[in-house]
């Protein structure tokens, strides 16, 4: 029955019965319809930028050089350090989730030479980038842990400048560098201990134009509310890659501490 209709059968009714009839009385259109509850997407998002104090030690040789083999620890790379970024992302949906881990790594050194006449003095500077892109399903889930199986690909770039000040090669600079992709597969997962604390960690391996690719963390975790999280743990992540002179055969490992944001 539409409005119209609604206030003259009221009118005729209170005509006939003598009741007055006010506005408040009359039934009134809707002139918005009432919102309807927008469904959940299903999808939570999580981006952690982290912390790695990571020492390097293996075989490197570029330059058409024989490889040679490094021991370093953190402290020697920090004082070389110019930049480093870090950090893992997660898009989760029910049981599927797709996630990224990206690290990049700049490295300047220098030093003089001994008598100054092919160069005053060599500056040296080395980059290092890797990049996992990943999707996986659970096959375990109870609400606030999971046990999920991964699938993805990791893109490593290594390069090496060398560059003479003075003397008779100054100017003069050389570069070194190789890129290649590996396939990864293995497990990622969450342990809830209590209702903040839990543990967490992945063990991936894999190769493709490496001989071998693996990368193992293990991590406790504090939630303080349902946005912020902070872990701290230790992370090793080694591959073997050789071409054409250039080797690149290295474990770097070390602890980890960050924060994860949820979206």
């Amino acid at each position: 029955m539409n409005v119209r209709k609604e206030f003259a059968l009221a009118l005729l009714l209170g005509v006939l019965t003598g009741v007055p009839v006010h506005a408040a009385d009359i039934a009134q259109p809707v002139l918005i319809p009432e919102a309807k509850p927008v469904g959940d997407s299903g999808w939570t998002f999580a981006a952690s930028p982290y912390f790695w104090g990571a020492g390097m030690s293996g075989n490197v040789g570029q330059f058409g050089l024989p490889a040679v083999h490094l021991e370093s620890d953190f402290g020697d790379i920090l004082k070389d350090l110019d930049f480093a970024f870090m950090a893992i992302s997660e898009a989760r949906n029910d049981r599927f989730s797709i996630f990224g881990d990206v690290m990049y790594t700049k490295i300047s050194t220098g030093s003089g030479t001994p008598l100054g006449i092919a160069a005053g003095s060599v500056d040296l500077t080395s980059e290092t980038f890797a990049a996992l892109v990943g999707a996986g399903y659970s096959v375990f889930q109870d609400g606030q842990s999971n046990l999920d199986l991964v699938v993805g690909a990791r893109v490593w770039h290594a390069s090496t400048e060398i560059s003479f000040n003075g003397g008779l090669l100054d100017g003069v600079s050389v570069s070194d560098g190789e890129t290649w992709v590996d396939g990864m597969a293995g497990f990622r997962g969450k342990y809830s201990l209590t209702e903040n604390v839990y543990l967490s960690g992945w063990g991936l391996i894999g190769a493709g134009q490496a001989d071998l690719d693996w990368d193992v963390a293990a991590a406790i975790g504090y939630q303080f509310n349902d946005r912020i999280s902070a872990v701290a743990g230790y992370r090793a992540l080694g591959v073997d890659y050789s071409k054409d002179g250039f080797v690149f055969d290295a474990v770097q490992q070390g602890p980890i501490l960050g924060m994860v944001m949820h979206f």
